[in-house]
């Protein structure tokens, strides 16, 4: 049997190798063995790009995004894929972020627009994740997981010492991806760098947003060491991409632009930080004021918000709750689906009235599925999963709460689980129902001072004053000097 085993396993290795070929990597001119073909690449692009609005959603701005299509554009045209139909969007998140997904698609999230403070730091990111898409980095990495779990099962079916270190040979290879994927990110840094200056800007200040980005992380306490992370340490990264940036000015002599006013004056009105009416969570209680509605948020949990759903969970991470849009007209309707789309098999199912509001409570275990060509193993209350369902009809809509957790843990649970969801209801705070978000707003210096003097001439609460500090790219002790734009906050 074990024979057989290591022979169907070899067999797939040389379909692999039969089916897959050497292909030259656009950028590295390197001939390399990659099993996700070009064709492959851009249907996964297009695959992907509905899921990512649909958990993101796209920033109105269209001045905004006609400037990051035109630059996008023009940069594409330069790359090492000018065949491809890039395609560029601001999605609506406050994290300052930017990815890429195979195929040509690009993301800038509101957050990172607002955090720029000028065109050249905008077209080294712009270069850095176009750089992403021409060198196949995810097709690369697709490439390197499948070698390493092929590698991994084959160690495990021939080795009995790998075989009973499962759990440490999986960490080990994880550890291994996150090298690549440094590796990747490293590369980037470099093709951004080229590309951003090929079509005429300072790629220095590329490398000064590596501070903003340093500090950003400083700030919120969440930095990892360099070695369990997917990316390169920002503060790293400044200085490895300025030398970049200086080495490519000395070998192409030439003026390279900044564009700071022109771009500050671009961003102008840009929302910063969460947008109130997407949902908020304010002493005890997440909020929607464009759904009218509110549910508590038990002390110390956390959460996540997105236009597709809010969860939320314990730091113990032994349950969680999720609260989305449910399918269906009607509650019969929705329970149907629900039970459909999850799997579920019903034990007890009542209809409730919650705050006025007709309602289902369901509780239910989801059905084990075996994986393919794998036998059922049998479900244990630590493996078993149950699910408490609210379906709660409001406003034209019906919601879905799901409480879950493991049988094991489901009985500790459920009543919180509860508690929760009888809280729903409706909210009639003005307060709440008008609630405005922060917008970036530009302000003209009206004398020399430190940045931390000039924000206090527009009245920034001192509260606010290391976050706009991170925002000016500037520290609070800097000189500014009359005339000069800088950013502030307003509604």
């Amino acid at each position: 049997m074990k024979m057989k085993v290591q022979l169907q396993l070899l067999a797939g290795i040389l379909a692999v190798g039969m089916f897959s070929g050497c292909s030259r990597n656009p950028v590295t001119g390197k001939k390399e063995i990659i099993f996700m073909s070009k064709e492959k690449e851009l249907a996964l692009g297009a695959e992907s790009h509905p899921a990512v609005v649909a958990s993101m959603g796209l920033y109105d701005d269209k001045n905004l995004q006609s400037f990051i299509s035109e630059k996008g554009s023009a940069m594409g045209k330069i790359s090492h894929r000018p065949e491809l139909n890039y395609q560029f969007f601001i999605v609506d998140s406050p994290i300052v972020n930017a990815f890429a997904v195979p195929g040509g698609y690009i993301y800038f999230t509101r957050g990172i627009m607002a955090h720029f403070n000028n065109e050249a730091e905008f077209a080294g990111v712009l270069g850095h994740e176009i750089g992403h898409v021409t060198a196949r980095h995810s097709a690369r990495q697709q490439t390197t997981q499948i070698l390493g779990q092929v590698g991994l099962m084959a160690g495990m079916v021939l080795s009995p010492q790998i075989r009973s270190m499962g759990d440490q040979a999986a960490q080990a290879l994880q550890s291994l991806f996150m090298s690549y994927s440094r590796d990747h990110e490293t590369e980037s840094d470099k093709i951004g760098v080229g590309y951003s200056s090929k079509i005429g800007y300072d790629a220095v200040e590329m490398a000064d947003f590596f501070g903003t980005l340093k500090r950003i992380s400083d700030k919120s306490g969440q930095s990892i060491p360099t070695f369990q992370s997917t990316h390169p340490d920002p503060g790293d990264r400044l200085k490895n991409v300025k030398a970049l940036a200086l080495e490519y000015q000395k070998a192409n002599p030439g003026q390279y632009a900044i564009n700071r006013d022109q771009y500050l004056r671009r961003i102008e009105g840009i929302i910063v930080g969460e947008d109130p009416k997407q949902g908020f969570v304010e002493n005890g209680q997440f909020y929607h004021p464009e759904l009218k509605m509110q549910f508590p948020v038990p002390s110390g949990w956390q959460y996540e918000n997105s236009p597709a759903q809010f969860q939320m969970a314990p730091k113990d991470g032994k349950s969680m709750m999720i609260f989305t849009m449910a399918e269906g007209k009607t509650l019969d309707e929705a329970s149907a689906a629900v039970i459909k789309n999850y799997n579920l098999q019903v034990s007890e199912n009542n209809k409730v009235t919650i705050n006025g509001n007709p309602a289902i409570a369901l509780i239910s275990t989801q059905a084990a599925q075996a994986q393919e060509g794998q036998q059922q193993q049998a479900q244990t209350p630590e493996t078993t999963t149950k699910v408490a369902t609210w379906l709660i009809q409001y406003g034209g809509n019906i919601y879905a709460m799901h409480g879950v957790a493991t049988a094991a843990n489901f009985a500790n649970n459920v009543g919180q689980f509860r508690s929760i969801a009888q809280g729903f209801k409706a909210v009639n705070d003005a307060n709440i129902l008008n609630r405005q978000p922060e917008r970036l707003r530009i302000k003209t210096v009206q004398r020399n001072s430190t940045l931390r003097d000039a924000l206090k001439d527009f009245k920034m609460p001192e509260a606010k004053m290391v976050d706009l500090g991170i925002l000016n790219g500037m520290e609070l002790t800097d000189q500014v000097t009359k005339g000069m734009l800088i950013k502030t906050l307003g509604k």
